[in-house]
């Protein structure tokens, strides 16, 4: 009537023991007589050799080297008291089961609960299936197996990190794509690789920002009212190479305004050269802009039209602002916000009333006056503004800067201002004709033209003793 528990493939499970000295018994002792009858009378006998050398010797779970006959009597001695381990045919399924409900948890679960809670509860989950299993081996000797489920289930939750691994970086190239419609490449990779950099929300920082804005805009878009999607291929194929130009310089785009360009430096990586930086993007849009309205120009006499070239103001301004998001809970823009912002716009405004192209605020000036060729325009007091500001216009680079003809014309120009803001008309305006020979080259001719106004003005009818030379404008 003995049965012993098999399992699928007919095989027994031992509940092996450490090795036990009492269960020997020498053949030397036997066949010497030492041994007492009782000690084998009625007993189960198995003959075997516990010698290394005569290669009977196993590996079990609970032991490096245990002889075979000893295997043997555990067998016995598991079979004749009903200890024998048992894998029931139901154990397979219930881990297939088990492994099935918890990949499916980790599935439905890992959206909602977030890594960390569920690699707590995927913790607290295996300690349970370890714990049972050890609970059922120890109490009813039954083999369930809880290393396939935690493995399957450590698959399922590799798969599902893998997978977002893959849509991270997705993300990441979206948003590479993304920014790089706004900001140089190389800015983008950095922040790509080092997103702490980009700080979100709003902070203060001092940053340079630039406007610029298409003049005669209104009398080009007249020339295209029977043709809007001509103005659109016009405008796009303008904004481009001015757009490529902040970009080059390591400027971001922060939006377009129909036909005006708003960008900024230092932000959202910071700039050590932000002014310089800005500078040479107003000299390169100008460079590109030229090229443009030299191609236009060709393909106008090829099809015999009158040619409209496209001219732009440019106004620079450095100082503290608050650049971060900015916008509703619903919709945003990473964007910037301050009185350097607002002077910026004035400024670009004020270069029609100047004549020239591009207006650099005072401390934008101050910090590249040893690395371009800068000239002085007047003390301005922009519309909504109590403080003037010295502001000064760009005409070249380092290169024009060396040039004696430049290095002529800045001094002439600040001794004519030093005169002018002195009260010296006279003085003033015996230099305006050599100002305005030197200067001719450099664009200037509309500045000069404005100053000979003012000192006209002026010398029939003087300014109150307290003026100093400033400019207050009347329009934006």
């Amino acid at each position: 009537g003995l049965q012993l528990p098999t399992d699928s493939r007919g095989r027994v499970w031992v509940h092996f023991t450490d090795h036990d000295p009492n269960r020997f018994v020498s053949v030397k002792d036997i066949l010497s007589g030492a041994v007492p009858k009782g000690r084998i009378a009625g007993k189960i006998v198995l003959v075997g050799t516990s010698a290394l050398g005569l290669l009977d010797n196993k590996t079990t779970p609970v032991s490096d080297s245990m002889a075979g006959v000893e295997v043997h009597a555990q067998v016995l001695e598991g079979a004749l008291t009903n200890g024998m381990l048992n894998q029931p045919s139901w154990a397979l399924a219930y881990e297939v089961i088990i492994a099935l409900a918890t990949g499916l948890a980790i599935i439905v679960f890992a959206p909602m609960l977030g890594p960390v809670i569920l690699l707590l509860l995927g913790a607290a989950v295996a300690v349970g299936l370890v714990g049972f299993s050890w609970w059922k081996y120890k109490n009813d000797s039954l083999l369930i197996d809880a290393t396939y489920p935690l493995l399957s289930s450590w698959i399922v939750y590799s798969a599902l990190a893998f997978m977002n691994y893959l849509r991270e970086q997705s993300g990441r190239r979206r948003i590479r794509q993304a920014f790089s419609q706004y900001m140089s490449p190389d800015l983008v990779s950095q922040l790509a690789q080092s997103t702490e950099k980009l700080v979100l929300g709003g902070e203060t920082r001092v940053m340079s920002i630039m406007f610029s804005d298409v003049r005669g805009f209104t009398t080009i878009s007249e020339s295209y009212k029977k043709d809007p999607q001509g103005l659109t291929t016009l405008m796009n194929r303008f904004l481009t190479p001015l757009t490529n130009a902040i970009i080059d310089h390591k400027g971001t785009i922060d939006k377009y305004m129909g036909d005006a360009i708003m960008a900024f430096w230092n932000a959202p990586l910071k700039d050590a050269n932000q002014e310089q930086n800005a500078c040479l993007a107003a000299l390169d849009m100008q460079r590109r802009l030229a090229a443009l309205n030299e191609a236009r120009k060709a393909e106008a006499e090829a099809e015999g039209k009158t040619l409209v070239p496209l001219d732009v103001g440019i106004g620079i301004n450095t100082g503290e602002c608050v650049v971060g998001n900015m916008g509703s809970d619903l919709r945003f823009d990473y964007s910037v916000l301050g009185d350097t912002v607002n002077l910026a716009s004035r400024l670009e405004g004020q270069s029609k009333t100047y004549g020239i192209r591009t207006v650099l605020g005072n401390t934008t000036a101050n910090a590249v006056k040893e690395a371009f060729a800068l000239v002085e325009l007047d003390l301005l007091q922009v519309k909504g503004k109590k403080e003037p500001e010295a502001v000064w216009t760009l005409l070249g680079d380092r290169e024009v800067l060396r040039q004696p003809e430049f290095q002529t014309l800045a001094r002439t120009h600040a001794d004519m201002l030093s005169r002018y803001r002195g009260r010296d008309f006279e003085g003033a305006e015996s230099l305006l004709e050599t100002c305005r020979s030197l200067g001719s080259r450099f664009g200037l001719t509309a500045l000069y033209e404005l100053y000979r106004e003012r000192i006209a003005h002026f010398k029939e009818s003087p300014p109150p003793e307290d003026w100093t030379g400033v400019y207050t404008a009347t329009s934006k």
